[in-house]
C-alpha cells in the first residue's frame, strides 16, 4: 500500500500523468457503463440488425446536439402509434358487422427545415375482407390534403416521400417538402404549427382491427448520428471502448510478457538457446507485420481473437528481447543471483523469482505506450475491411464512414467522433506511459 501511494505521489508531480489518468479512466468508466446497461448479445444484434430493426431512425442524421449552435434548428424525429397510445384510435359500430376506426396523430413541428422523410405503417387484422382506408393531412392553415385510399394487409407501409402520384399533386414538390411548405412564401420554407394525419378505416368483421404508426424522420438522432442502415452510431461508440481497451491491453500483455520471459530464459542458459532465440527474433524483425495480418484476415479468420493471436505470437519475438537481454546480462551477474545459486535454487526459480522483477519496472512505461499502439492496429484493420465482422468498434464505423463517402457528403460527424476516441486513447496512455517512464528512467529525471 505505501508503495502505491508512493508511486500516486510522485505520479501527481506530472501534469500530464494526472491528464492522462483522468482520460484513461473516462474510457475505462465509459466501458464499464457500456457493459453493464448493454450486454454483448444485444450490441452486435442492433450493429447487425436490419433495417427493421432501425425502422423508427432517420438515415444519415446528425447528432442531435448540433441543435445548440445558434440558428441551426433541425427537425427531430416524431413518432406516434396507437399500439403506444390506444387513446389516439375511436371505434365505432356501424353495423353488425361493419365498424369504423378514425385514428388522429397530431404534432407540433416547430422546425427550420423540412423532414427527411414521412412513412405510415399499417397493421391489420380481418378474417375475410381487408380493412379499408383513407389518409388525409391537415396543415397548420387549415388545409387538408387527400392522401388516397387503399385496402391494408396484416402489415402494410406507405412511404409519402415515395408516392409519384402525391408529388404530381403538390405541385411536383417531393412530399417531405409539399405536405410541410408554406404556400404563401416564395421559396419552400416549413409551416410551423400542429399537423394531423387523420386515419379512417372500415372493418367487415366483428374481430377485425387496424393499428398506425406515423413515422416524421428528423434529419437529427441521438447523441452520435445514424449511418446509412438508420443505425445508432452511439452502439458502435459505446462498444467500441471496452473492445479497444481489451485489444490494447490483451496484446500488451501477452507480447511484453512472453518477451521478457523468452529474453530471460535466453540470457540464463546462454549458448545455444540464447544464439537460437537471437536468430529467431532476427528473422522476425524483417517480417511485415501488417501485410501478415492483412494476409490472415483475406485467406483464413477476420475474428478479433485470431489476429490478438497473431499480434501476439508476432511480438514475442520483437526488437524487445535486445533490449531485455542486455538488461538481463548485467542481472546475471549480481552478487543475489550468485548467492541463489549458493543455496541451491533451481534455473527457473532463479529466471522467475530473481531476474525477472528486477526488469518489471522498465517493462511498466513500455506496457502503458503499446497499449494505443495495439487499438491502433485494430483499427486499422478495421479500417482495412479486415475487422471482426461481428463486432461493432471504433475503425468498423470509419470504414462504413469511408465506403459510404461520408466527408464527400458532408457526413463529418461520422468520421470525427471515432476518430475523437481514438485520439483520446492514444494521447492518455501516452501522456502517461511518458510519465512513467521519467519515473521509472532516473535518467531522463534530469533531462
Amino acid at each position: 500500500m505505501k508503495a502505491l501511494q508512493e508511486g500516486l505521489r510522485q505520479l501527481a508531480r506530472y501534469p500530464s500523468a494526472v491528464a492522462g489518468l483522468v482520460i484513461i479512466a473516462g474510457l475505462v468508466g465509459l466501458s464499464i457503463y457500456t457493459v453493464a446497461s448493454m450486454p454483448l448479445s444485444e450490441g452486435i444484434r442492433l450493429w447487425r440488425g436490419s433495417e427493421g430493426v432501425w425502422l423508427e431512425n432517420p438515415k444519415n442524421a446528425m447528432p442531435r446536439w448540433v441543435n445548440l449552435f445558434p440558428g441551426v434548428n433541425l427537425p427531430e424525429t416524431v413518432v406516434l402509434s396507437t399500439t403506444a397510445s390506444p387513446g389516439l384510435k375511436r371505434v365505432e359500430a356501424l353495423s353488425e358487422d361493419l365498424k369504423q376506426v378514425s385514428i388522429a396523430f397530431a404534432f407540433n413541428y416547430p422546425y427550420d427545415d423540412f423532414p427527411q422523410e414521412v412513412s405510415v405503417f399499417l397493421e391489420g387484422t380481418y378474417e375475410e375482407r381487408r380493412p379499408n382506408v383513407s389518409l388525409s393531412w391537415k396543415t397548420p392553415d387549415g388545409r387538408e390534403i387527400r392522401l388516397g385510399e387503399r385496402p391494408v394487409r396484416a402489415a402494410e407501409t406507405y412511404r409519402l416521400s415515395q408516392d409519384a402520384r402525391l408529388q404530381r399533386r403538390l405541385g411536383g414538390r417531393a412530399p417531405e417538402v409539399g405536405l410541410f411548405a408554406d404556400p404563401g412564401a416564395e421559396k419552400p420554407v416549413p409551416l410551423k404549427g400542429t399537423y394531423s394525419l387523420i386515419v379512417e378505416g372500415l372493418l367487415f368483421g366483428e374481430s377485425d382491427d387496424l393499428d398506425a404508426k406515423l413515422v416524421v424522420y428528423g434529419k437529427v438522432h441521438g447523441l452520435a448520428g445514424s449511418d446509412h442502415r438508420r443505425r445508432d452510431i452511439m452502439v458502435a461508440l459505446l462498444w467500441g471502448a471496452p473492445i479497444a481497451l481489451a485489444f490494447g491491453f490483451l496484446a500488451a500483455v501477452g507480447s511484453t510478457v512472453t518477451t521478457m520471459v523468452i529474453a530471460a530464459i535466453g540470457v540464463w542458459y546462454g549458448r545455444w538457446v540464447d544464439g537460437l532465440i537471437q536468430r529467431v527474433t532476427e528473422v522476425n524483425l524483417i517480417l511485415p507485420v501488417l501485410p501478415i495480418l492483412i494476409m490472415v484476415g483475406t485467406l483464413y479468420s477476420k475474428s478479433i481473437w485470431v489476429m490478438l493471436g497473431v499480434v501476439i505470437l508476432l511480438g514475442a519475438f520483437s526488437a524487445g528481447i535486445k533490449t531485455y537481454r542486455a538488461m538481463f546480462l548485467q542481472v546475471k551477474e549480481s552478487p543475489f543471483i550468485e548467492a541463489a545459486r549458493a543455496y541451491g535454487a533451481s534455473n527457473l526459480r532463479i529466471v522467475f523469482r530473481y531476474m525477472i522483477p528486477r526488469v518489471v519496472p522498465v517493462l511498466v512505461p513500455q506496457f502503458v505506450v503499446l497499449i494505443p499502439t495495439y487499438v491502433f492496429l485494430e483499427a486499422t484493420l478495421a479500417v482495412l475491411g479486415l475487422g471482426d465482422p461481428v463486432l461493432p468498434t471504433w475503425g468498423k464505423v470509419l470504414e462504413d464512414a469511408y465506403s459510404n463517402g461520408a466527408l464527400y457528403n458532408g457526413y463529418y460527424y461520422w468520421v470525427l467522433s471515432p476518430s475523437v476516441l481514438l485520439m483520446l486513447t492514444g494521447l492518455g496512455f501516452a501522456m502517461l506511459g511518458f510519465a512513467l517512464d521519467r519515473i521509472f528512467n532516473p535518467r531522463l529525471r534530469e533531462m
